[in-house]
């Protein structure tokens, strides 16, 4: 017998490995509740390291520069997976390897085409809020 795509797929669904294969176009993973919207998100100042930044409920903080603070939505525009990790070089999502600038959201590495979209970070005192 010739096992083809599909009945692969039905297999792995069937065994309980479907919520693993849509893992790349779901609902982005499990990273929190705000995305795009909603309540706002709250970091300490001292969570986000300069040069760096953090992963926070949906939310991705950086700081490129002393003091300077940017936010965007952890949301890859690629397939929906959230980006999980933030270095000095890039904000990169896990599903596809795709790499935005952490000081931008620009697009660095593919295959996404789109950069993330940008969210307004305020500092207040020693917290960065995100909305």
């Amino acid at each position: 017998m010739t096992t083809t795509r599909r009945t692969a797929i039905g297999l792995v669904a069937a065994a309980g490995g479907a919520g693993t294969l849509a893992a790349c176009g779901g609902d982005g993973g499990d990273a929190g509740g705000a995305s795009g919207g909603g309540e706002a998100v709250t970091v300490p100042v001292a969570e986000v390291p300069e040069g760096g930044g953090v992963v926070r409920d949906r939310v991705v903080v950086t700081q490129p520069s002393a003091g300077e603070f940017k936010a965007f939505d952890a949301t890859c525009p690629h397939q929906g997976c959230a980006v999980d990790t933030v270095t000095t070089e890039a904000i990169i999502c896990p599903c596809h390897d795709s790499r935005f600038d952490p000081a931008d959201g620009s697009v660095v590495q593919g295959p996404a085409t789109e950069g993330l979209t940008a969210r307004t970070a305020t500092v207040d005192g020693d917290v960065v809020s995100v909305s």
